[in-house]
Parts: structure tokens; C-alpha cells; sequence
């Protein structure tokens, strides 16, 4: 619910109220959400985080959507995220790690994407859905996605239950109502144009539940799973709620979702990757924290490379500036250094960025596809470091 700040205009206050009244008629139809405090229900709606209804994905009462500085590549896909919390209970603050979430948490990511023009619900019956690859999300109902427009692929749950977090994926059904729970994982066939209007076949890989914990255990001594997304970093910008726009740390702490924060303007903020106004090394150093930095890190799975990519490791050998690798094989492509600075096609990490070859790419989980425009990004950023090697 939105509450009008002091000082704002009563005209204006009873504006939002209307506003929220009419949401909430909404999500009048669906039982409140179900927090399932053990074993693995079948399907999404078991949970009643959302349903399909009307046309639309409509999010239950108390399921808060948010979105990050720089997301994670997923072959192009859309996704929409939301946290909710039991009443009366909030996440506490931390600086540089995801937030401490209490038991009762229920966090989703529904992943989609628009569908080509003309090509709507069952218009192709039998064959690969017809989408697009794009970052225009125009057309796609904003937080009420519009099912004519946009086609469901999955839906990721981490829930907090008392024994610690816990991974559920679930995969729509064609007729788009449901998700069904997929714990070894799925794949679903698809037919991408791309902004250049190509058209490209892609096997997209529902993760299992396995795979989920091998990005999600952030230290590998611990075996601890944790999110990765619900960082103060990542979380520190604005988003529009119910028609009005604030700072995602300061709503959360608003609504209660979230305690001991500072002011936004106090709290760490990535760069939005594809924002050409914020400096290049700060968007290519986003793009790597959100992608490859929950393995590389200092306690993570990719530990042993000594390659650590997240927002604060210092910007030398542990960024890969001139540093050979471990044990990457055919990984290196014949590459001598991670990071060549000035010359990007003899740089190991781009290579592996640019290749979608098993044994080769990296992330090795996560996609089946080139991410050309962050490909372009970590040229650039490689590119226009002083050339040369000291060694």
C-alpha cells in the first residue's frame, strides 16, 4: 500500500489511495499467500504469489516487484522480480552481501519474453514459440504482465524456510495459467529475432535445483545458499510502485520489508550497464559483478582461479590484468593473460564471454546464447586500457 509523504497534496493523496484500492481489487480473487513450510509443492499457484488472470500476471497483495542497477544475462530474457516477506517481519541491512531475509521469505523471478508482432498466445500451436530478443518492454504490461504479449517461460522461487533457503523452479504451460514444479529442469524451444531481425533457433535450459546452488552457495566453506540479486548495490535505484517512483532501498524500508538501511544516497549503487552517461569501467564492472562474480570471489566456486570479479576486488591480477590463468584448457583459446589491457581479442575473458561452446563459455550455467552488447562492453572496456604487460 502507498502512503502519501508529508506534506503531499490532498488531492493528490486520495489519488493514490484510489489507486491502490483499485489494485487491490485486483488480487481480491486470490487466497492470501501461502507460505509452505516444507516439502516441494507442484505447482506455482500452490503458493499464491500470483496468478493469471484476465489476461494478465497479476501479483497477489504484498508481492512487491523491484529490479536491479545491472541484470544477470538470460538469453534476452525479461524477467520480473519480487520479494514478500510475512506480515510483521522484515530483512536486515547489509552493506556488501545480500540482505539477512527472515524465515517466511518467499523471492521469485519470472522469466519471459515479448512475442513477435502477430504471434500471440497459440498462434503457432506445435511449433517453437515466436519471440523477440529485445530491451524495449513497451509492450509488456509493466508489473501486470500482458499474457497476449508476452510469453512465460519460468518461474524461480527461493524460499526461506527454517533449515535455510531452498530453489523451486517452475515452467508455464503452453495455455499459460499455470506453472508446473521442474526440479530436474526443462527445456523449452524458441524462435528469437533479434533487433537486426534475424531469427535464431535457442534451446532455452530450465536450470534443476542443482544447478541453482552451484551460482547460489556463496562461500564454499559454509555451503551457504544465499540470493544473489537482493544486494544494497544491486537494489539502490529508483523503480515506479503504483504509479509513483521512489528509491527501492527507501520503499522497502517504507513498507517495512527492510531495516537498519541508510539513506540511498549513503548505500553502495552499481551502475546500470547499458546507461552510456555512467563511466565505461563502472558499467563493465557491473556487467561482471552481476554475472560472473557470485563464482568469482574470494570465498565462491571459482575461488581457486584467484579471478575475482565482484564490485571492491582490486583492479590488478585478481581482475585478470595480465594474469595467466590456472586451469582453463581450451577455455583460454590460446590466450595468454585474463585480461590483455589495450587488446581485447587476446584476452581470455573475452573469448569466454564470446563463445557459447561447452567447456569454452562463461557463465558455464545460465545461457545458450552470445550477450553480443555485453560482448561489445568488456571490448570496449579491455580496449581502452593502457596497453602493455609489466611481466
Amino acid at each position: 500500500m502507498m502512503f502519501a509523504p508529508p506534506g503531499r497534496r490532498p488531492w493528490r493523496a486520495a489519488a493514490l489511495a484510489l489507486c491502490a484500492l483499485a489494485l487491490t481489487a485486483c488480487t481480491r480473487g486470490q487466497p492470501p499467500v501461502d507460505f509452505i513450510t516444507d516439502g516441494n509443492p507442484p505447482k506455482l499457484s500452490d503458493w499464491h504469489l500470483m496468478a493469471a488472470d484476465g489476461g494478465r500476471l497479476v501479483l497477489n497483495n504484498g508481492v512487491v516487484p523491484y529490479d536491479l542497477n545491472t541484470p544477470l544475462f538470460t538469453d534476452y530474457a525479461q524477467k520480473l522480480r519480487t520479494i514478500w516477506m510475512p506480515k510483521g517481519s522484515s530483512a536486515t541491512y547489509q552493506a556488501d552481501t545480500a540482505f539477512d531475509f527472515p524465515v517466511g521469505t518467499i523471492i521469485s523471478k519470472t522469466f519471459f519474453y515479448p512475442r513477435q508482432p502477430g504471434m500471440g498466445a497459440g498462434a503457432d500451436a506445435g511449433k517453437p514459440d515466436a519471440v523477440l530478443a529485445t530491451y524495449d518492454s513497451s509492450r509488456n504490461g509493466g508489473e501486470r504482465l500482458d499474457l497476449a504479449n508476452v510469453r512465460l517461460i519460468e518461474t524461480r522461487l527461493l524460499v526461506r524456510r527454517k533449515t535455510g533457503w531452498i530453489a523451486l523452479p517452475y515452467v508455464w504451460n503452453a495455455e499459460q495459467t499455470d506453472a508446473v514444479l521442474a526440479r530436474t529442469g526443462q527445456q523449452v524451444a524458441l524462435d528469437v529475432q533479434h533487433e537486426d531481425g534475424s531469427h535464431r533457433p535457442l534451446t532455452y535450459v530450465v536450470p534443476n535445483v542443482n544447478q541453482c546452488a552451484s551460482c547460489h552457495v556463496a562461500d564454499l566453506k559454509t555451503r551457504q545458499f544465499q540470493p544473489i540479486g537482493p544486494k544494497a548495490r544491486h537494489l539502490n535505484r529508483d523503480y515506479t510502485h503504483d504509479g509513483v517512483t521512489e528509491n527501492q532501498l527507501a520503499y522497502l524500508t517504507r513498507i517495512g520489508y527492510l531495516t537498519g538501511a541508510p539513506a540511498p544516497q549513503a548505500a553502495p549503487r552499481n551502475a546500470n550497464w547499458r546507461d552510456d552517461k555512467q563511466t565505461l569501467d563502472a558499467r563493465a564492472r557491473a556487467y561482471l559483478d552481476i554475472n560472473c562474480a557470485h563464482c568469482h570471489n574470494d570465498k565462491g566456486a571459482a575461488n581457486t582461479t584467484a579471478l575475482h570479479l565482484n564490485i571492491g576486488a582490486p583492479a590488478d591480477l585478481h581482475l585478470g590484468l595480465c594474469k595467466p590463468p590456472v586451469a582453463a584448457g581450451a577455455g583460454t583459446g590460446g590466450r595468454q593473460y585474463g585480461i590483455m589491457p589495450g587488446k581485447p581479442d587476446e584476452s581470455i575473458m573475452l573469448y569466454r564471454l564470446a563463445s557459447a561452446e561447452t567447456g569454452v563459455m562463461m557463465p558455464e550455467l545460465g545461457r545458450g546464447s552470445v550477450h553480443a552488447e555485453g560482448v561489445a562492453l568488456i571490448r570496449a572496456w579491455i580496449a581502452a586500457m593502457p596497453p602493455g604487460c609489466g611481466h
